[in-house]
């Protein structure tokens, strides 16, 4: 009887731990700024990450009032006391409290109503670092993002050492912080919402900014990613990049993608996919082997990105690129530098001249005629009336393989992040 107890009481523990730790999460914490960062979560503590090093975090289901942030300029002895220029918690590395504003804040809640997380990106504290926080498991692709220019675009009354404070920080009124329980927007929060949708701009925005996913779903937050790509298109879009390999992205869905320093490469878009559980199928423009996980550029016709990072003087080269023809209108824009940006939104696929014509798109002369007037194979060649109708409907990309002066090779300066969206 006594033993029939115990084996009783062991199976209930067992099956608590197992239902408790079956909802837990992981959280990759990873920093692709090109300068250190003191990453700082409760619960969990803190840690030095230099460029490119990540952090795993455990964290308990059940877990309320989680954050993830960034602090930066931190200087720490041997017994990890000392301060940061932004984000400090109380003089520590490893911190018990909440970070000092500005910062820019990953909540989430894990396992509450419904067997729900609940997540978001908080800008109620300010603005430091640029962020992702995505979910990287369970079924669940939302992720979110606050990648802007805020520092640099930040209004003279919010402006701080090392980032850009909320409202509510600096004047500490009710208007701002929401103290009675009531509020709406206000200029500055739509300074803040304007440059990241999905954030939170002031304490009462809940309903574009709070996400769930079911518990047990582990998640990755991202210091200063290097490229964001979003459909905004209304169908679906398998984004691909190589490097990078690919994604499904419904409508409105957004993929994070980081890469290393000193990398040429493309992004692009397919469409009217098919892939098997395997990852393997077609699609109408853009095919890259017919893989999900694109390992080689894609098939003509298909709108390009093109990056090449880290180039002489510090400097990343980009452009948007029509000489493998159009499938999909596309912005490419820097995110964190204030530089210029490229994109191709004309109709071309509608007034594509006939033999240009293809499934899906329209292609560049070069693959239709194979020859070195369209190809450039000489290593010599000129506009044609062809790349006059690419150009002409997309001023500043590339309209044939010589056509790389000012109006469609652009530069910013490397460790700037940067957006590419189907369908601007």
């Amino acid at each position: 009887m006594g033993l029939c107890k115990i084996l009783s009481i062991s199976s209930f523990l067992l099956t608590t731990l197992f239902f408790t730790s079956s909802y837990a999460a992981t959280f990759n914490i990873q920093n692709h700024c090109s300068y250190t960062v003191w990453a700082a979560a409760v619960p969990g503590g803190g840690m030095q990450l230099g460029s490119g090093q990540s952090w795993s975090l455990n964290v308990n289901a059940g877990t309320t009032g989680g954050r993830v942030w960034a602090r930066t300029n931190c200087n720490f002895d041997a017994s990890g006391n000392g301060k940061c220029e932004t984000g400090d918690c109380g003089g520590l590395l490893q911190c018990t409290a909440y970070g000092t504003p500005p910062n820019t804040l990953a909540e989430f809640a894990l396992n509450q109503y419904s067997n729900l997380d609940f997540f978001d990106i908080s800008l109620v504290d300010g603005f430091n670092v640029p962020m992702t926080f995505s979910p990287t498991s369970n079924g669940c692709t939302r992720g979110i993002s606050c990648t802007a220019n805020i520092v640099g675009e930040c209004p003279a009354a919010l402006k701080t050492t090392g980032g850009c404070n909320n409202p509510c920080t600096v004047f500490k009124t009710d208007e701002y912080c929401c103290n009675s329980g009531s509020c709406s927007a206000t200029d500055y929060s739509r300074f803040f919402k304007t440059r990241c949708p999905d954030a939170y701009s002031y304490p009462k925005d809940d309903q574009t900014s709070t996400f769930t996913c079911p518990a047990g779903t582990n998640y990755e937050v991202i210091f200063c990613p290097t490229f964001e790509i979003r459909n905004s298109c209304p169908y679906t879009v398998w984004a691909a990049a190589v490097p990078g390999g690919g994604r499904q992205l419904d409508q409105g869905q957004t993929w994070n993608l980081s890469v290393s320093s000193n990398i040429t490469g493309r992004i692009w878009g397919r469409t009217k996919c098919s892939f098997d559980e395997a990852g393997r199928g077609s699609c109408e423009s853009g095919g890259c082997g017919g893989l999900l996980e694109c390992q080689e550029y894609g098939s003509p016709p298909n709108t390009i990105a093109e990056y090449t990072l880290n180039q002489s003087n510090k400097t990343d080269l980009f452009d948007v690129s029509l000489v493998d023809g159009f499938n999909l209108p596309m912005e490419f824009s820097p995110t964190s530098d204030g530089c210029r940006g490229a994109n191709c939104t004309g109709d071309i696929n509608g007034p594509c001249p006939n033999e240009l014509r293809d499934l899906g798109g329209c292609n560049n002369p070069c693959t239709v005629f194979k020859n070195s007037q369209y190809c450039c194979t000489s290593g010599i060649c000129g506009p044609t009336t062809y790349s006059e109708f690419f150009k002409d409907r997309c001023p500043n990309a590339y309209s044939y393989p010589e056509d790389d002066d000012s109006t469609s090779l652009f530069t910013c300066s490397t460790g700037s992040n940067y957006r590419v969206v189907f369908c601007p």
